[in-house]
């Protein structure tokens, strides 16, 4: 099972750059394992169950709670069973139709 979650979570009450606490939510990611990606707007998990997902949504709160009264998070999932490793293929997918179309 794909289990592919686009999420953006950071404080409210920490002025307008965040990007010292978002830089320790993406450093338990990438301690984690999982395969990731950072975007300009949030960041791309995968992981091979809903469980584990949740697990690093969980811990990505925990980072930010110790030091914020007030947090926002955006989460949007794409499950999907009998596949894997979509956060790369999806997008070679399509990078393989613009390749044709472009030609």
């Amino acid at each position: 099972m794909s289990v592919l979650l686009e999420f953006a979570m950071f404080p409210l009450d920490k002025g307008e750059s965040v990007k010292e606490d978002v830089a320790q939510v993406i450093s338990m990611i990438d301690k984690s394992g999982v395969s990731y990606q950072l975007t300009a707007m949030g960041t791309l998990i995968e992981t091979e169950t809903m469980e584990e997902a949740l697990a690093l949504v969980q811990q990505a709160y925990m980072v930010l709670e110790k030091n914020c009264n007030r947090v926002y998070a955006t989460l949007k999932f794409d499950i999907r069973k009998s596949t894997s490793n979509r956060l790369k293929t999806k997008v070679e997918s399509v990078e393989n139709v613009i390749g044709k179309v472009c030609t």
